[in-house]
């Protein structure tokens, strides 16, 4: 594994360690080697800088995962700006705050992408927001001649990049990484997955997600093959990993799940032959899950990491962990973090004991771009407070049990969503599910179950009887059931519950 200071540094060191091999491919079959990375980075490094880019300037970008997004970030780190990667599910709202608060100086879009006019929407925004530039690039970069490149800045805890949170009744939150923060949380990622430039991994989600940029750190850390496709189909994106003879398809539920329908399509076939192991993140997995996975797909089963857009992947499983604990569990905390669990009252907790999971990590952000906004995001003694309830066993595995703002409080008693998704996921008619707490005038909330039908119907009836035989306490049991063809999903895979609290209040 090479380590370097910054992120340009890195790309040199690996072009200069093994500049033919493959480190990158995608759905139309077109290749980076290492080398070739190196050399058209710094082309476009060029163009970008002819256009006036100097460090310190904020460029934010909007692409789809396309190996010329890799190109961009590259190019972007050699010439030291800062760089602000956006969820393509973002709209005018969302990017003209962005924009706004972060005084981009450049707004990089494609024309058009899956049906959305997202030129139109930036050059509307741009038409609002002084001093901001345009460059719609479809899958074509500015290139120049990289004799012309100035000094490369090689400060690795400069910050470099703003990782804007998804907001849902507030405004986005930016969280501010250095090279550094980043480089910390794919050196412990790829220690825990045991990664070797063997592997093939599945970058199928959002690359601008700050997931994608951690797999791009670690393709370059470890010499991996990232195997990238532009927008996640089944159809599409199972037949590319066939083809690539992906080792490590990922990278969460939905994903877990849309494969193993696929397996389950055609059980006497392998799905993917070469796979060792199925890692995980961006929400918590249901335990039956794993053992589903495991069983009928092979390799080690779902191996889960647990963090934030502010503290990356804290937690991290790793294929030799005992089955327990990948089913049940989201791995331990990854070298250098500090873990603390706070519970409701205030105190800390026992060994067991479920509370609010605080962190101190090299990979936790350097502070939002609105300051105002650390002092009720860090405690008294530095840690994070990640929102997040969970609990830490004698071993040091973290089960995350959900949020502290997901709890459905029913005549005065805490009712955990996550407890009763998890038992209703094992319900041979549920696909899929959330449970939410709607307004209630009687009790305060009622717990709604918002379910994706498999192989019939289920009732409430149906559900409750299930939840009961399996020991879930009568107050706890789902007051309402609604049916739905699929659940809304951030990229990330977790599930929009505001959406669904609206749509059923």
């Amino acid at each position: 594994m090479l380590e370097a200071g910054s992120l340009w540094e890195l790309i040199t060191a690996r072009a200069d360690a093994t500049p033919d091999a493959r480190m990158a491919v995608d759905e139309r079959g077109e290749q980076l080697t290492f080398g070739a990375y190196r050399a058209r980075v710094e082309r476009v490094a060029a163009g970008f800088a002819a256009r006036g880019l100097v460090p310190g300037d904020v460029v934010s970008w909007q692409l789809p995962s396309w190996l010329e997004s890799m190109v961009l970030v590259g190019a972007l780190s050699r010439l030291g700006v800062v760089q602000n990667p956006i969820l393509p599910i973002y709209r005018e709202r969302e990017v003209g705050f962005i924009a706004r608060q972060a005084r981009s100086k450049l707004l990089i879009v494609p024309s058009q992408f899956r049906g959305f006019g997202f030129e139109a929407m930036a050059r509307g925004i741009a038409a609002d927001v002084d001093g901001l530039e345009v460059l719609v690039a479809d899958r074509v970069l500015p290139e120049g001649d990289p004799s012309t490149l100035p000094p490369t800045p090689a400060d690795g805890d400069a910050v470099r990049w703003l990782f804007y949170t998804s907001g849902t009744t507030a405004d986005p939150k930016g969280a501010q990484h250095t090279d550094r923060t980043i480089m910390a949380t794919a050196r412990g990622m790829n220690q825990r997955l045991a990664l070797t430039a063997g592997d093939r991994h599945s970058l199928v989600f959002p690359f601008t997600h700050i997931g994608g940029i951690i797999w791009l750190f670690s393709g370059l850390m470890t010499g991996l093959t990232n195997i990238v496709d532009e927008a996640f189909n089944p159809e599409t994106t199972i037949p590319l990993l066939q083809r690539e003879r992906v080792t490590l398809a990922g990278s969460g539920t939905f994903f877990h799940m849309a494969y193993l329908a696929a397996q389950r399509a055609n059980p006497g076939t392998p799905l993917f032959p070469g796979v060792r192991a199925w890692p995980g993140g961006g929400a918590p997995k249901p335990r039956q899950l794993h053992h589903d996975i495991k069983s009928e797909c092979g390799g080690a089963g779902i191996v889960s990491g647990y963090g934030l857009t502010e503290a990356p992947i804290l937690t991290m499983a790793s294929p030799d962990d005992p089955d327990d604990a990948l089913a049940n569990t989201e791995g331990a905390a990854m070298p250098g973090v500090e873990l603390k669990v706070i519970t409701l009252e205030g105190k800390i907790a026992g060994v067991g004991e479920e509370g609010e999971i605080r962190a101190k990590a090299p990979q936790t952000m350097k502070g939002y771009l609105d300051a105002r906004l650390d002092m009720e995001a860090f405690d008294e003694e530095g840690f994070f407070r990640t929102g997040d309830l969970g609990r830490i066993d004698a071993d040091g595995f973290v089960t995350i049990t959900g949020r502290l703002k997901d709890i459905i409080i029913r005549k005065g008693e805490n009712i955990s969503a996550k407890e009763v998704e998890d038992l209703l996921f094992g319900h041979p008619n549920v696909a899929d599910v959330a449970v939410i707490g709607l307004p209630d005038e009687a009790s305060g909330e009622r717990a709604c179950a918002v379910v994706v039908p498999k192989d019939g119907e289920p009732t409430l009836g149906d559900l409750t009887t299930f939840l009961i035989e399996r020991g879930l306490r009568k107050q706890a049991l789902p007051e309402q059931l609604e049916l739905l063809d699929a659940l809304p999903r951030n990229p990330a895979g977790k599930i929009l519950k505001q959406d669904l609290k609206k749509r059923f209040a």
